[in-house]
This record gives structure tokens, sequence and C-alpha cells, in this order.
């Protein structure tokens, strides 16, 4: 049988195959707030033995893009309630992505009070579409203090403790794409003098903090991690250290016993190529689950599979445009186009229309 769909391991979990859907943003919370069609959206796909959601803000400060959800409300956790039951009901296991967007945001897009923060007030090349007036260019962000950085990581803390109480079998702390995370990580981002900047040992330090804390609230059985070395996303140009510093993180985030790392190849997309190298750095220094993603079709994924170069293959587009992604792979039938036009719009249309092979 096909490694692809056979049952696969994570952690203390037993998934239905080896498939995982990426974290797409969709835009369709209305309000912050996940609803019946984000539910329907996720249950049409549940046959991914993970399905990762779309990047979800632990706090009102981290929604810098319109229509994304949260998870530090009451009402956020009952609209995830339903997600995750509709997942359930056909045997996925679900982690929701923890997204603090930083300084990649626009004020417009967030609520009352909320303020655009980062490592650094280093302003990201690039604009950011807002609901009231279009595109606007990104805006200076306020450095994080003292307290900021506490109020953040406990944030993510209570986000976390939120995501059980909705349901979740786990979250993924999004530390890719040119995102809090990621914007602590890299030296143009994070131009930092305190403990939290310079060498790599600071500049990881924040992010190892958010990853110790979320496992001291819900168990290291139940924290993976986004990654995207040679990602430029989002105004993340590479520099010369890059490799020997994601080497640091693998084996850090090692120590801290994650039980995934979840690693981004944007290349199919225009980025750099990630190195063999460092996939094969986090596939020695790692010794929990590792996940690829980038670009995948049904014959790559299970030869990686073979291979051992990762434990599961996570697909972004094929879950988007195909809910039953696993019987198309399987029989190999043909794929649903996606209509990159709709990724973003609010409502059903380019969401949860795509048609599913009939029998």
């Amino acid at each position: 049988m096909s490694l692809l769909f056979s049952e696969a391991k994570l952690g203390s979990l037993t998934l239905q195959n080896h498939m995982v859907m990426c974290p797409l943003t969709r835009s369709r919370a209305l309000g912050n707030i996940p609803n019946d069609l984000m539910a329907e959206y996720y249950g049409q796909r549940a046959t991914a033995g993970l399905l990762i959601t779309e990047g979800t803000s632990p706090s009102p400060n981290g929604l810098g893009y319109a229509r994304i959800p949260g998870v530090y409300s009451d009402e956020q956790v009952a609209g995830w309630k339903k997600v995750t039951d509709a997942a359930h009901a056909k045997g996925a296991k679900i982690f929701v992505q923890l997204m603090h967007t930083g300084r990649i945001g626009h004020q417009n897009n967030l609520p009352k009070g909320a303020k655009v923060v980062a490592p650094s007030a280093v302003k990201a090349a690039g604009q950011m579409y807002t609901d009231s007036e279009g595109m606007k260019d990104h805006p200076v962000p306020e450095a994080l203090d003292a307290a900021g950085l506490k109020a953040t990581k406990e944030e993510f803390v209570t986000a976390a403790k939120n995501a059980v109480k909705a349901g979740f079998d786990g979250i993924e702390l999004h530390a890719a794409n040119g995102y809090l995370l990621e914007q602590f990580i890299r030296p143009n981002s994070n131009t930092r003098t305190d403990e939290y900047g310079g060498s790599i040992e600071g500049r990881a330090r924040f992010v190892l903090e958010v990853a110790e804390a979320c496992v001291a609230a819900i168990g290291a059985d139940k924290v993976g991690m986004r990654l995207s070395p040679f990602g430029v996303f989002n105004d993340m140009p590479l520099y010369p250290e890059l490799e020997k510093d994601y080497a640091y993180l693998a084996e850090k985030l090692n120590a801290i016993g994650l039980v995934y790392v979840h690693l981004v190849d944007h290349s199919a997309q225009g980025a750099p190529v990630v190195p063999d190298s460092i996939k094969a750095t986090f596939r020695k220094s790692f010794k929990n689950t590792l996940i690829l993603s980038g670009g995948y079709d049904a014959a790559r994924a299970e030869a990686d599979l073979e291979a051992k170069k990762g434990d599961l293959i996570a697909f972004g587009k094929g879950f988007l445009a195909n809910p039953d992604l696993v019987a198309r792979f399987k029989k190999k039938a043909a794929l649903n186009a996606f209509d990159a036009s709709t990724f973003y719009t609010p409502g059903a249309k380019g969401y949860t229309d795509y048609p599913a092979l009939t029998a």
C-alpha cells in the first residue's frame, strides 16, 4: 500500500493518512470570528490525516489582514468548536495555526485599541489590502518593549489554552513567511540591542520562549512550529548566516520537544530553493515529526516519504481546490483548477463550491 495513504503517527495521535492540509489564509472570518461557512470548508477537507487551519491571531494586535480569525475571545472559541467538530466527524486531526502578523498589517484591519507591533520599528516593504481603503503601505510598527514582549508571550499561551478548549488537537506556531515570530529571527527586521537581538541566540530567544511557554501550558505533544528558511515573502531577504541560524533553531526546537517542525519551501512559487542541506539538517537534528511542504504532487510526496526525507507531506492549493484531494490522488483523477481571484474574498464562491468526485 502507498505510504501516502497509510496511517501515520504524530506524537500520541494516529492520523488516517500521511497527507496534511497546509494553513491557507482565506479571509472568510467576518468580524474575526470563525463561522458555519468555515466549518463546512474544513469539514469538506477532513479526509486529510491532519488539517492545519489558516493563520489565526492570538491577539487583536496580530489581526493584520482583513477578515482573518482570532482565538482570544469566548466567541471565537465557540466558532472554532464548530470547525473542530466538523473535522473530527470525518476522522481528521486538526491543529490551529497561531499567526501574529507583527509588522505585516495595517491599522485599518485592526480592532479599536489594537496596534501594529514588531521586534523593531522597521517598516516592511510593500502594501496591505484593507476593506475600507484598498491597498495601503505597511506602517512603521511600534517596537515591543519589555512589557509588550511579556504581554505578547502571554497572548500566545492564552491562545494555546483556548485552542484546546475549542477542541483542537494542537497548535502550530507560525514562525515563517515574514510574520512576528520570524521577524524576531531575521536580522533585517530585528535590529534590537537587548537580549532579544544581535546574534541568533538573541534573535531566536523570543521564539523559543513562546514555544517553551506553550509547551508548559498544553504539552509538547500539542505544539508544532512552521519555519520558512530561504523564504523571502513579506520582506525577508536572504543573508549569509541564514543556514547556520536555522541549524541552531533545529537543535533548540528538538530540545524543547515540539511534536513537529513544518518546513516550507516556496520555490514552486518563485522563491529561492530551500537547499537540501537545510532539510537534511532538520532531519538529523530534529527527532520528532518533520512535515515538508511546497509544490508537492502525489508521486513526489510518495518518493520523499519512502526516502524518509520527511514524515508527513503538506499540500496547499491542491486541498484548496479539491476538497476530496485524498480520493483524487488515490484514483489518479484529474484535479480541479484553483481560482486565485477568490482566494481572499468573502462568501462561498471559490471556497466551499469546488466540486468533489462523483461516485
